[in-house]
């Protein structure tokens, strides 16, 4: 896997030391990082905020389709141990749940699912006992295949946001745009047909359960600014697509695989990965549980009149799961 880095957009200490004086803030007036009147509060909170953090957090620029902000330090010893669970998390680091929140207000509208880790706009991406070998990001002896966020649903994320709070052991998060390969023109129009249904992942028991028919969705998608993806193999039904479509989307598998790069996150890193160009995963580890294990935080996020998407999008049921926003424009 290529080892070439991922583009860097750092913070000065003004600025991360303005970014956590807010975020510390807002916390203390509210009480809690899930407080509908601290979602509400974001949008004003980040006006308050200066130009080096806007001209930090502008779109992605390249094809690489992602970038690190770097310049934040969580204190490892103030965080307490790695939880072994999502829903044991409790408040640790609930100021870096607002920094986060504040980080994806300036880029868009941070979005929840109402299956998902109780409907919380940030998640915490921690390896938990009996899940290791699960295609979810509790998981750790496996790879993570790369895979478009949420991709089985029309209202997934434009972009994707994972904090890092703790990575003593260096393990990558994996990265491949579309916008890298090479794709030969006859597999791009097989993949822009709609085949196969893309299923919910394992963090969607309810939708999982879904009565309604899957529908067919496109692999890729053409826009004037060039190909956009919509990529989860591990939860595609590649057996029910005819020969020529998988022979293509395996072609896309080995480009992908390719033009792959390795994201060693450090702590207070924050990556921006966009989600409409770009799959990412994670290379396998041995997680101890004993509380230094690695720790990222996640959130999601709309962005407001961007089309990148094909129109039928819209008719799907997104497996009966619905998006919510944190502060609705």
């Amino acid at each position: 896997m290529p080892t070439r880095p991922a583009p860097v957009r750092p913070l000065d200490a003004h600025t991360a030391a303005e970014l956590s004086s807010v975020a510390a803030q807002l916390l203390a007036d509210h009480g809690s990082a899930t407080s509908p009147g601290l979602l509400a509060a974001l949008p004003e909170a980040c006006a308050r905020l200066g130009d080096a953090v806007r001209h930090a957090l502008r779109p992605v620029e390249t094809a690489d389709g992602l970038f690190v902000v770097r310049g934040l330090r969580p204190d490892d010893t103030e965080l307490g141990p790695t939880p072994g669970h999502w829903s044991t998390v409790g408040e640790a680091g609930a100021v870096w749940d607002v920094i986060l929140l504040l980080v994806s207000t300036l880029m868009g509208t941070p979005i929840a699912w109402d299956g998902q880790q109780d409907g919380r706009f940030v998640h915490n991406i921690v390896p938990s006992p009996g899940h290791e070998s699960e295609q979810t990001g509790a998981s750790s002896s496996v790879l993570l295949t790369p895979h478009t966020e949420d991709a089985f649903h029309p209202g997934r994320a434009h972009l994707l946001v994972l904090c890092c709070m703790r990575n003593h052991d260096g393990i990558a998060t994996t990265a491949a745009s579309v916008r890298r390969t090479a794709l030969r023109e006859e597999d791009v129009q097989q993949l822009r047909r709609p085949v196969v249904p893309i299923l919910p992942d394992d963090a969607y028991e309810q939708a999982q359960r879904y009565p309604g028919r899957p529908a067919p969705v496109p692999t890729l998608f053409a826009t004037d600014a060039g190909l956009t993806m919509r990529f989860d193999p591990a939860y595609t039904q590649l057996d029910e697509a005819d020969q020529e479509w998988r022979q293509a989307y395996r072609r896309l598998e080995d480009e992908l695989a390719r033009v792959s790069v390795a994201v060693s996150l450090e702590p207070g890193d924050v990556l921006v990965v966009d989600n409409d160009i770009v799959v990412h995963g994670r290379v396998p580890f041995r997680a101890r549980y004993d509380g230094t294990d690695r720790w990222l935080k996640r959130s999601s996020v709309r962005v407001p009149g961007r089309r990148t998407r094909p129109e039928a999008e819209t008719d799907e049921h997104g497996y009966g799961q619905a998006a919510l926003e944190a502060h609705p424009s």
